[in-house]
């Protein structure tokens, strides 16, 4: 729910006339009930006024927020009202009431009340607005007021802890054991719910009433209803392993709401009575009060109550790997935050890193935060990919083509050729076999799953088979910065310190390094300078204000590793490298206090006792804000005043840094008495007339491979696009370092300003060059719909919980591997086992190289459709001997062809395949080419050499035009006739190693891209050679499938009739080099 999303003209008005609470509460109703038509005034009415009794909603300024919520009601129903007059609504301080936010909300949607109510405060905070809104002279300048609010991200303000225990009819001392029975069957479980989903049984039976499966039916009736019940089963067999193909390329295991749910805990400590207990998670309502500890996982939405020390691990919903530290307190001032970053907010689906608190519930089950990602995962369409819209056309297309030629002919055999209607029937199945690719579905699906294998060893990982040819299709690429672009190793890169600027060298979180003034790059600074007053401070606060660890490698990791915020670790790698030590300085400078990090502050404090007994704070933080606490500066190891001059200069380091994309951060300590009361000290004491030290720089380097890898896919025509947590100037910088964005005028759009403009305005800026920063879910599930509107396909990585609907939104989702959680990898069509961008890449090439393999597969099919169909033509018009069978074509469909169709699938990518554009949509699997060159001019070739042959063998044994060889049409004696049928059996067989050769490349001949480049291909021409050789010299399949043993001289024909077809089409190829045919330009880039 967004606040924007509740503001409707027609529910405003500045001309509210009743002058009493109870009188302007019955207007309002009535109002919306003209606008919404509702059944349960009286019920509404009432339920408003019993809230109003309890305790007066009049929150003084002149302001009333009349609410309460109701079990029968689906959506919030929200109305804002100006009073000229007046109304007593008996406010806090009895001021008479001339605005109205007057709301009401589904019983279940606790949280979605509290939001309101938050947002609510946050707009009559801003006395200026306040004001302009009393003023207003209509609706819709009341409107318009409101609606500008959404120039501002969607943010809240902290509510009293008071006031939500009355929300929620609660307290601290918990709810009666009644009353939260009650409330269970009131809000139902607090469990995660999977809406319905299709049966695997009817996936299953759909795989048998296809237009393919349905004319392959008829087929079998047909072959029934004339006796070759053979020829009938084996169809049936066709259908059943065309079923179980598809069923598994179509079927994928939906597990994004297990995975979700694996979040929630089993048992909860809660306070109830007055007392603690131990219950099921799922029995946690909301009103509960919650216990937690280090270890716990949050069940459900909460207010905290209380928290110390309290960590929460907050990156399910932000992405980032930083735990977050949490406070109970109501914050006074105008701070504003997003939802799930509310400091005071604890939320389902995270845990507890360290400390302790306790916490009431505001939202449970589908309700919660997590709930509401896993519904907009749920109600997210599973659409086909490209390839399995292309198969479908094509399937259909083939399927009504073959229908309509096998009517026509039974017609035509029937009544013009005078042909009996069971060898009508038999050629009608002829035309109708020849025609249909029947091994089309399981060799496109084994031919994916052979490419599914070769990208696992790239480090991409497939879990939808048809997802491999959709990232071959991927036009625009919408990427994470942290990890996936960046090494996600922090480190410090830079240091001001003495009024000097130091560099440091080292990129990972092993400590060693060295340090070097900016002036002079390549001179070594000195160990003694390490010892230093300013650079002592430096270290102290690096490794004595932090909670991070580093450790060592280790039998279980062979490299240095941390534990704790990532930045902080950087602070403590920078530390050792000059030679201080961890865990002595912090045994030797005890701690005393700690004030955690917290976003409204942008710093956290810990208070340590001096090996002299002296007492200390020091502070890091936000430099901007340490600077402006500090009143004092060290400069060439002295303290002097902090000066005008000195503010210029720092904020200049600081700006500096940030456009280098570096993370800023500034260190300062305070001097305590030594008489200080820490029992009693506050944060504000502490963080005052500090002494600043230093500004450290740091930075989280792009992956090496990263520049190289985003200059494939401009050459290739795929944009990439950045879409991050982080800050504006670090995004924008680091996209420029690795080449994402080149123009000078590359635009930053943030979260906040993606929350006011339209998808219109949106998609005119995703035109041009831009970067994302500061963006939540929503606003990655919007980016990415938008530029799939624009006709993109669109491939999108994620990490988090919150990336889930825009993994399942895109045609492609990416999950990472190494940090992703369980459900972005659930909802993810694959995922890169290494979290690297480069990978990426290396699967969209293995993507397009499957396309291009499956047009090669289809060209080939074509190839021989042909040779088996214009024997049927022949024999109809020409009445000449049937020249070939139908189980004979059966034969070649789903035997010879089988594996080097598959050969065809394993062709690895062509040199210039990532040089070419992505394929448009509007680009068919099956175009001009793919017909011309496999029906019109390959199979053509491939019948008349085959017919040829047939003619050779028939004149030559004798035969002349109108000699009848058999005794009917259904009959395979005459041993003429059956060595014509196997020299046309054997001779497509052989034409088709051929063209087996010439289809591994549409424009380099075979040698061009090896002649044993590919050992599978001369595997499947072994197969199909044994395989002809069993049929034609076996008896007992001899009599199953009409054959006859042939001599060598029959073969001999056969083998230069592909040799010449051979030798035509490399030229053909050599030729259209030659004239600059498939010279292709570096693609062009998608919008």
């Amino acid at each position: 729910m967004r606040f924007s999303e509740l503001l409707k003209r027609q529910l405003m008005s500045a001309e509210l006339y009743s002058t009493s609470s109870e009188g302007v509460i019955k207007e309002i109703v009535e109002k919306i009930s003209q606008q919404k038509r509702l059944k349960n005034l009286q019920y509404m009415t009432g339920k408003l006024l019993d809230r109003e009794r309890q305790s007066s909603t009049g929150v003084g300024n002149g302001v009333a927020i009349p609410h309460t919520r109701l079990e029968d009601i689906q959506d919030v129903l929200f109305f804002v009202g100006v009073s000229k007059k007046g109304v007593q609504f008996h406010s806090v301080d009895n001021k008479p009431v001339h605005l109205i936010f007057l709301f009401v909300t589904p019983l279940t949607e606790t949280a979605t009340h509290l939001k309101i109510l938050s947002r609510i405060s946050q707009i009559i905070a801003n006395p200026n607005l306040l004001n302009r809104l009393i003023n207003s002279k209509d609706a819709d300048e009341l409107y318009q007021l409101l609606v500008v609010q959404r120039t501002e991200k969607e943010s809240y303000i902290s509510i009293p802890i008071e006031q939500v225990f009355a929300e929620l009819g609660t307290s601290a001392s918990g709810l009666e054991d009644s009353e939260a029975s009650a409330r269970l069957k009131e809000y139902g479980q607090n469990i995660l719910r999977q809406t319905a989903r299709t049966s695997l049984l009817r996936k299953f039976i759909s795989n048998f009433t296809n237009l393919l499966a349905l004319l392959m039916w008829f087929g079998s009736i047909l072959a029934f209803l004339i006796d070759m019940h053979t020829i009938g089963w084996a169809i049936i067999v066709i259908i059943f392993i065309n079923a179980f193909f598809s069923f598994w390329q179509e079927f994928r295991a939906e597990k994004a709401i297990e995975a979700l749910r694996n979040l929630i805990p089993s048992y909860t400590r809660v306070i109830r009575n007055g007392t603690e207990k131990k219950i099921q998670s799922s029995e946690v309502v909301p009103g509960d009060i919650i216990l937690l500890e280090e270890g716990d996982n949050i069940p459900a939405d909460a207010r905290l109550i209380s928290a110390h020390e309290l960590r929460v691990d907050n990156s399910v919903f932000s992405g980032e790997s930083r735990p977050g530290y949490k406070s109970a307190t109501m914050f006074e001032h105008t701070e504003e935050f997003v939802w799930t970053e509310m400091p005071n907010l604890a939320f389902a689906g995270t845990n507890v890193v360290s400390g302790t608190g306790s916490a009431v519930i505001i939202a449970t089950g589908m309700t919660t935060e997590i709930g509401k990602i896993a519904t907009l995962t749920q109600s997210v369409k599973e659409e086909l990919s490209p390839l399995q819209k292309e198969i479908n056309r094509l399937t259909k297309i083939i399927a009504l083509v073959a229908f309509f030629l096998g009517v026509i002919f039974l017609l035509v055999g029937t009544y013009v050729a005078g042909l009996s209607l069971a060898a009508s029937s038999i050629f009608a199945l002829g035309i109708i076999l020849g025609n249909v690719p029947e091994g089309l579905l399981p060799t496109v699906t084994l031919s994916l799953a052979v490419a599914v294998q070769r990208m696992s060893k790239r480090h991409v990982l497939i879990k939808k088979l048809s997802s491999v040819e959709t990232l071959g299709s991927t036009s625009v690429i919408c990427t994470d910065k942290t990890g996936t672009l960046t090494t996600n190793q922090i480190s410090v890169r830079k240091v001001w310190l003495n009024n000097s600027l130091l560099r440091v060298s080292g990129s990972s979180y092993e400590p060693s390094g060295t340090f070097t003034t900016d002036s002079n790059p390549n001179q070594t600074i000195p160990s003694h300078y390490f010892t230093k007053t300013a650079f002592m401070n430096l270290a102290h606060i690096s490794i004595l204000c932090s909670t991070a660890n580093l450790f060592p490698p280790s039998n279980d990791k062979r490299f240095w590793s941390i534990s704790g915020d990532p930045t902080e670790a950087a602070l403590l790698v920078m530390a050792e490298k000059a030679q201080y030590k961890i865990s002595e300085l912090r045994n030797k400078v005890p701690l005393l206090k700690r004030f955690p990090f917290e976003s409204i502050r942008k710093r956290m404090s810990s208070i340590h006792r001096l090996p002299d007994g002296k007492i200390r704070a020091f502070v890091k933080g936000a430099p901007k804000e340490i600077l402006a606490l500090s009143s004092e500066i060290i400069m060439n190891d002295n303290s002097e005043a902090v000066t005008d001059k000195h503010k210029k200069e720092l904020i200049y380091v600081i700006d500096s840094m940030a456009t280098e994309g570096l993370r800023v951060l500034a260190l300062a300590y305070k001097d305590l008495d030594n008489g200080v009361d820490l029992s009693t000290v506050t944060v504000e004491q502490i963080e005052s007339n500090l002494t600043f030290v230093g500004i450290t720089g740091m930075y989280d380097p792009p992956r090496p491979e990263v520049e190289h890898a985003i200059a494939e896919c401009r050459e290739a025509g795929i944009r990439v696009v950045m879409i991050t947590g982080d800050y504006e100037i670090t995004a924008l910088s680091i996209a420029r370092q690795v080449g994402i964005v080149n123009s000078e005028n590359a635009k930053v759009i943030t979260g906040a300003t993606l929350g006011i403009i339209s998808d219109l305005q949106l998609q005119k800026e995703l035109q041009n060059e831009v970067v994302f920063a500061r963006v939540n879910p929503e606003h990655k599930y919007r980016i990415v719909k938008n530029f799939k509107e624009l006709g993109n396909i669109v491939a999108v990585t994620g990490d988090g919980v919150n990336d889930a609907p825009a993994l399942k939104q895109a045609d492609i989702g990416i999950a990472m591997g190494i940090r992703g959680t369980d459900v972005a990898k659930e909802a993810s069509d694959m995922i890169l086992s290494d979290d690297n961008f480069a990978s990426i890449v290396a699967g969209i090439e293995e993507g397009r190289a499957v396309f291009d393999n499956i047009r090669k597969f289809v060209t080939y099919i074509f190839a021989h459709l042909v040779p088996e169909v214009i024997p049927f033509g022949l024999y109809v018009i020409f009445r000449i001997p049937l020249p070939i069978t139908p189980l004979q074509i059966l034969a070649i469909d789903l035997g010879t062809e089988t594996l080097p169709a598959l050969a065809l699938g394993t062709e690895r990518p062509e040199k210039n395949i990532m040089k070419k554009p992505p394929r448009s949509k509007k680009r068919s699997l099956i175009d001009q080419t793919v017909l011309f060159r496999g029906y019109a001019y390959l199979g053509l070739l491939n019948a008349v050499f085959v017919m040829l042959a047939y003619f050779w063998v028939l004149f030559r044994g004798g035969w002349q035009f109108g000699m009848r060889l058999e005794n009917d049409n259904s009959t395979f004696t005459n041993p003429l006739h059956l060595e014509a049928t196997t020299v046309v059996f054997a001779g497509i067989v052989v034409l088709q190693i051929a063209n087996l050769l010439t289809t591994r490349s549409e424009s380099r001949t075979v040698f061009q891209i090896g002649f044993f480049s590919n050992k599978l291909i001369f595997w499947g021409i072994g197969f199909a050679l044994v395989f002809t050789l069993l049929l034609i010299y076996v008896p007992a399949f001899q009599k199953i499938f009409n054959t006859t043993g042939l001599g060598l001289k029959e073969w001999a024909v056969l083998l230069l009739f592909s040799g010449l077809m051979f030798t035509i089409e490399e030229l053909r190829k050599l030729l259209w080099q030659k004239v600059g045919l498939f010279r292709h330009k570096p693609g062009k880039h998608a919008v």
